[in-house]
Parts: C-alpha cells; sequence; structure tokens
C-alpha cells in the first residue's frame, strides 16, 4: 500500500492539491496527514513551502467556488447533496445553518478546520447571496490559513515527523490493521444508529395529504414550525396555524405542549431530520402521538394546500441579505 508520504514525494504538488480539493469539496477523509506531510518533505528539502501552501490553497478555493456556484444557482436545495457525504446526517446540516447565522462571514475561516463543514457553509454563503469579492475575501483568507498553519506545522516538525515515519514503518502492517478494524466498527455503529432512525421516521410520519385531511375534519392537532432563521427568511411563509418554536426551546415540549396533544413537526431539512428527532424526544417523554410532516413545509407547498405569511426581519449576511 503506497502511504501519504511516497504519494506526495513522487507526485508533490498534484496529489497535494488533488487531495485538498477533494476533502473541502467533501469527500470524508483526513487532510491533516497529508498537510502536515507536505510540510515535513519541505523541511527536508524535498517540496517548496511557499508551492505546497499555494497548491493546497488555490485547491480549497476551487472547492469553494464550486459549492458557492451551487448555493447561488439551486439555493439551499444543493445543501441536500452535501448532506450525503456526511457520517451524521441527521444534524449536520441544521448545526450549519446556525452556526453560519451566528458566526456570519467568519464562518467561511472556521469551517476549513472542521471535518465535511466547508462545502455547507460555501454553498449556504451562495444560497444567501453574499457578494462574490466578499465571499472571495474570507474563503481565501480561511484558505491560507488552513493550509498555512498545517503544512507550516510540519515544515517546522520534519525532523521529528522523520523520526516518527521511520519508527512507525515498524509496526506499519499491524497498526494499518487496527486502525481499519476502529473506523470499519465506527462505520457500522453509525450505520446502525441511522437505520433505527429511519425505521422509526417511516413508521411516524404523515403525509401532507393525512394532514389536509385531519385539518379539514376539524381534529385537533398542534402543528410546529422548527425551521432556522435562516430557513424562514428564504421561505417567509408556514402551514396556517402553526407554531414557530426553536428545537432549543424544546429540550422539554410539556412546558409548552399538552402532552395529551396530537404533535406535527416539520423542517427543511432532507429526510425530515430535526422533525424525526424531535419526534423521538418526545416520545421519551410521554408523548404517544408525534408525526414528523413527510417532505416538510416544501412537501405541503408542493401538494398545493395553502400557507400563510410570516412577519420576518431581514438579518444581514456580511453585506447580503438573505432572499425571499
Amino acid at each position: 500500500m503506497t502511504s501519504i508520504p511516497d504519494l506526495l514525494a513522487q507526485y508533490g504538488t498534484a496529489v497535494l492539491f488533488v487531495w485538498a480539493f477533494a476533502v473541502q469539496a467533501g469527500l470524508p477523509a483526513p487532510a491533516i496527514p497529508m498537510l502536515v506531510g507536505a510540510g515535513a518533505l519541505s523541511g527536508s528539502g524535498h517540496m517548496t513551502l511557499a508551492l505546497a501552501v499555494g497548491a493546497a490553497m488555490l485547491a480549497t478555493l476551487c472547492a469553494d467556488v464550486l459549492w458557492y456556484s451551487l448555493g447561488r444557482s439551486q439555493g439551499t436545495r444543493v445543501l441536500g447533496a452535501i448532506c450525503r457525504f456526511s457520517l451524521d446526517p441527521d444534524s449536520f446540516i441544521r448545526d450549519a445553518k446556525e452556526r453560519f447565522i451566528a458566526h456570519r462571514m467568519r464562518y467561511l475561516i472556521l469551517a476549513k478546520f472542521l471535518p465535511g463543514v466547508n462545502p455547507l457553509a460555501a454553498g449556504l454563503a451562495g444560497a444567501v447571496s453574499v457578494r462574490p469579492e466578499q465571499f472571495l475575501v474570507y474563503a481565501g483568507t480561511g484558505a491560507f490559513l488552513w493550509a498555512g498553519i498545517w503544512i507550516t506545522l510540519g515544515y517546522v516538525c520534519a525532523d521529528l515527523i522523520g523520526f516518527l515515519a521511520t519508527r512507525a514503518a515498524r509496526v506499519g502492517k499491524p497498526l494499518t490493521i487496527a486502525l481499519a478494524a476502529a473506523l470499519a466498527a465506527y462505520l457500522v455503529f453509525k450505520y446502525m444508529r441511522r437505520r433505527r432512525f429511519l425505521e422509526h421516521l417511516l413508521k411516524a410520519r404523515i403525509t401532507p395529504q393525512q394532514l389536509k385531511r385531519r385539518l379539514e375534519a376539524g381534529d385537533h392537532l398542534v402543528i410546529v414550525d422548527l425551521r432556522t432563521a435562516l430557513d424562514i427568511e428564504a421561505a417567509p411563509y408556514g402551514i396556517p396555524g402553526a407554531r414557530q418554536i426553536s428545537p432549543e426551546t424544546l429540550q422539554h415540549p410539556t412546558h409548552l405542549i399538552p402532552r395529551d396533544s396530537e404533535v406535527v413537526f416539520y423542517c427543511a431539512e432532507p429526510g425530515e431530520a430535526t422533525s424525526a428527532r424531535l419526534a423521538l424526544r418526545a416520545a421519551a417523554v410521554g408523548f404517544n402521538n408525534v408525526h414528523p410532516l413527510s417532505g416538510g413545509l416544501e412537501g405541503w407547498r408542493q401538494a398545493g394546500f395553502p400557507v400563510e405569511s410570516l412577519p420576518r426581519v431581514s438579518p444581514v449576511i456580511g453585506n447580503a441579505r438573505l432572499p425571499a
């Protein structure tokens, strides 16, 4: 098996560029060993430091521009595609939206250092119409810091890394097998947990057509809108009569909703992830009739059912406003 140092020594900055682009575009693969390895090779004279930093930075910017462009053309729908690469897709997108709102443009820098998050940050920047020149400034700053810090660390510690690599080579095969086994066990655990999650979702969800019939029949249902502020700014309407409550406020749902109520949650995440998680939480504290709405608000609207306008205040993201 070819090691990371061997790949870098043989193909130089080309493999560094491809690897950095793939990781920052969303591939679930480790980036730090490649960057530190490039720095170590630079420290030993086998690679040029400035060229290594430049290649990783350019690759990151190319990945950013790709997802930014998709965000501008597809809106928040593009986030569903990114979610498929995540090992924890059920909370991935909502967390990114909330952090984007909290940190604004600084999130484009922070996201470079968070595994798998960079495509979401770039896609969100495009979806909320951040100006291209402003996006490039923050994305470029983040790319420079991400590439520069890790490659420089490898450069400074080149002798130590070379020593450790030599020692590790003696136990390379057993170590590789142990790491592969640990990774396989982790992936199996994540897969089984997600499978149980999806099984619950399929049993509990309610379709827009079923909800509409229940409402027309006069059934008393508590409908809860769980969308983020960013989602509401992008789509400032909701199902008539729905209550806007954040998932954080529903840590103890009995404080807001009577336990004997029949509740319908809807959100804007792929697969109704937030709604399903809240349904599980509510069921655990004694709610017997809790349903995620299949397709969320978009599914309701596409079925041709009425929506009502919501009051909105457009928060500023950098100098961009979220689109109506």
